[in-house]
């Protein structure tokens, strides 16, 4: 019936448009990449999945509006292994970055990053020399830490302010020392060490620098920040990814429906024919 076949059309165009955001999310990681992220490798997959399934909504569209044979059996393979690529890619993206968080400071509206508390690839491939030197000199080039000076009256804010501050996963990581360094605030990006530090248990304390060009950029703490940015940004694309994936399957059970009654067509088979041999039924007693 033509009915499947105009079916696939409209879930094709939606499909389509729904291309759109998909590539626009890899465009946006990519981004993140370039100014804050900084890890560049992860947003290309999308960006290609993202091109792939509005090339194959194009051929999807066309082979059930114009009953083309040829162009719905493609694309019925090459969305095939678009839908098994995109579930893998976003089982993927929730498995390498399903652990870590940050912990709350107490009477701080911000919260520390510890890179103990991730595990798995991600984490592996942030905190290797080779990588984290490329991702380093990227957060220090991107003036993220500049960024958080403020200045009121003339003057840089107060302690109590900067402490009440919801600053995102770099900015706490990279920007300051964990909280319990002990360290005293001088303005958002230079803090004094006191005594106190001798006595505690993180190599990070003994990494921070007033350095504008070091600060907490060789921290763990700064690789754990990298790592929570990532995955808060992850998260949000796999939402999008989920319900694509969703209404691709859908287009995919229909598009086989509208392939099986295109040939049927195409072999001049009347839909709901019934295909009886004999001329009388057996049942028909003369």
């Amino acid at each position: 019936m033509r009915t499947s076949n105009h079916l696939v059309g409209l879930l094709n165009f939606i499909t389509l448009l729904l291309s759109i955001p998909i590539l626009g999310g890899g465009i946006w990681l990519s981004t993140r990449a370039n100014n804050t992220d900084c890890l560049t490798f992860l947003q290309w997959p999308l960006i290609v999945i993202g091109v792939a399934i509005m090339v194959v909504s194009l051929a999807g569209f066309a082979g059930a509006c114009y009953r083309n044979t040829f162009l719905m059996y493609l694309y019925l393979w090459v969305m095939f292994f678009i839908i098994v690529l995109l579930l893998g890619f976003v089982i993927f993206a929730y498995v390498v970055t399903d652990k870590g968080s940050g912990r709350p400071v107490l009477n701080r509206g911000y919260e520390d990053y510890y890179l103990p508390d991730y595990s798995g690839w991600l984490k592996d491939r942030v905190a290797s020399n080779e990588y984290w030197r490329k991702i380093s000199s990227c957060v220090r080039d991107s003036g993220v830490c500049r960024k958080t000076g403020r200045v009121v009256g003339g003057y840089p804010e107060s302690a109590d302010t900067y402490y009440r501050r919801k600053l995102n996963p770099i900015e706490s990581g990279c920007c300051k020392p964990p909280t319990e360094c002990g360290f005293t605030y001088v303005n958002e990006t230079t803090w004094n060490p006191v005594n106190s530090v001798l006595t505690v248990n993180n190599y990070d304390c003994n990494r921070w620098s007033n350095d504008q060009q070091q600060l907490c950029y060789n921290c763990n703490s700064c690789k754990a920040g990298v790592l929570d940015g990532l995955r808060k940004s992850w998260r949000k694309v796999s939402v999008i990814n989920i319900v694509v994936l969703i209404l691709l399957v859908i287009a995919y059970v229909v598009a086989c429906a509208a392939f099986r009654n295109n040939r049927r067509m195409d072999n001049d088979e009347l839909y709901g024919e019934t295909r009886m041999e004999k001329s009388r039924p057996s049942w028909i007693q003369f």
